[in-house]
């Protein structure tokens, strides 16, 4: 439970300081004053001053800020508001993007780092009628061998590049049970059939064992900006079934992130890494949203003005409008974290 808790803490400490330096990094070099940087949010536990910003820890570790000069006020002077335009959204985006870039070098170490990984054949037990597989000539006791040019080592290979590739014409080279090896082309399903999957097969496996892998530097790093940009490709699918499928969006506040968090650190440090970029990219794209107190909040205000060449809102305005929304996103964190608790307490997992 210990571990756990400081596991937790670690990852989202990183987080919050990667996000926060990003806000920090694009002030100074858009020469806006930077008042305060917190890690955690007030009450302040301790602080000091060095030039004209403080930094602070403060107690509740859920956040962080940068507080700039005049967010929404631009008289005074080196305040956030009285920059151009390009300049805001390049202070308030540049947490963001951080936290989306970050996964890149988290990716890199975990692909460096010795870790096990299932190999197995991935067998067809049934092939649904009518599915896109059927239609492509898949059979019972046919083996999916690779997937657009991806070896597939094992289910959660071949369930990851079906995923990626959602409503797009897809490569399969699959072994018949003599032997013979033939390329076909499945288009997986945005909206499947109830008890189907997006291409229609039902899998299993044999000859299952487990090798240690892990790459040098130069592989690495090109293998975690593809797995990054493949990370937000896989995110934008997910929010598009939202919306094709009528589904509802799992959410998951700090104690279910805590719980998962325990769960993952058992799998070793290589699954930890890769748990922690995952976050961090979701972390960058929910701040990015629209919603009132956040930077994606923000952004939309100096939208506004642009697209009103120059005219702002007031700042009392602003200011309102994002202190409501802060004070929203505080009760919903509250309301999903008492879900959270009530589903730890039932013994149940997030990880099906």
């Amino acid at each position: 439970m210990i571990i756990t808790i400081l596991v937790f803490l670690a990852v989202l400490i990183l987080l919050i300081l990667t996000h926060e330096i990003g806000h920090f990094a694009a002030a100074k070099i858009s020469k806006v004053k930077v008042e305060e940087f917190g890690l955690g949010l007030p009450p302040k536990i301790w602080g000091f001053k060095y030039g004209d910003t403080i930094y602070s820890i403060n107690a509740i570790p859920f956040g962080g800020f940068t507080r700039l000069l005049g967010e929404e006020d631009p008289t005074a002077p080196g305040s956030l508001a009285s920059k151009s335009i390009g300049a805001r959204i390049f202070v308030l985006s540049a947490g963001s993007v951080l936290n989306i870039l970050l996964p890149i070098i988290l990716f890199t170490i975990s692909f460096m780092i010795p870790h096990d990984v299932t190999v197995e054949k991935v067998l067809i037990k049934e092939v649904a009628a009518g599915s896109p597989a059927q239609s492509a000539g898949i059979e019972a006791g046919d083996r999916i061998v690779e997937i657009n040019g991806h070896t597939v080592k094992n289910r959660g290979d071949l369930s990851y590049q079906i995923q990626l590739n959602l409503g797009n014409d897809t490569a399969m080279v699959i072994e018949k049970p003599d032997a013979d090896q033939k390329v076909v082309s499945v288009k997986p399903r945005w909206v499947p059939p109830q008890g189907q999957g997006a291409t229609g097969v039902l899998l299993t496996s044999s000859d299952t064992t487990t090798v240690v892998e892990s790459m040098p530097f130069w592989q690495a790093l090109p293998a975690s900006v593809i797995h990054s940009w493949e990370i937000l490709v896989l995110f934008k699918n997910e929010v598009t079934t939202w919306f094709v499928r009528s589904t509802t969006p799992l959410l998951a506040g700090p104690i279910a992130i805590a719980q998962l968090t325990g769960e993952v650190i058992k799998a070793g440090i290589s699954p930890l890494l890769e748990f922690t970029a995952l976050i961090s990219i979701n972390l960058g794209i929910f701040n990015l949203l629209p919603i009132p107190g956040l930077d994606g909040g923000r952004l939309i205000f100096v939208l506004i003005e642009w697209a009103r060449r120059g005219k702002r809102i007031s700042p009392q305005k602003e200011g309102m409008v994002h202190m409501i929304g802060f004070m929203a996103m505080i009760v919903l964190i509250l309301v999903i974290s008492y879900f959270d608790i009530a589903r730890i307490i039932r013994g149940e997992s997030l990880i099906p």
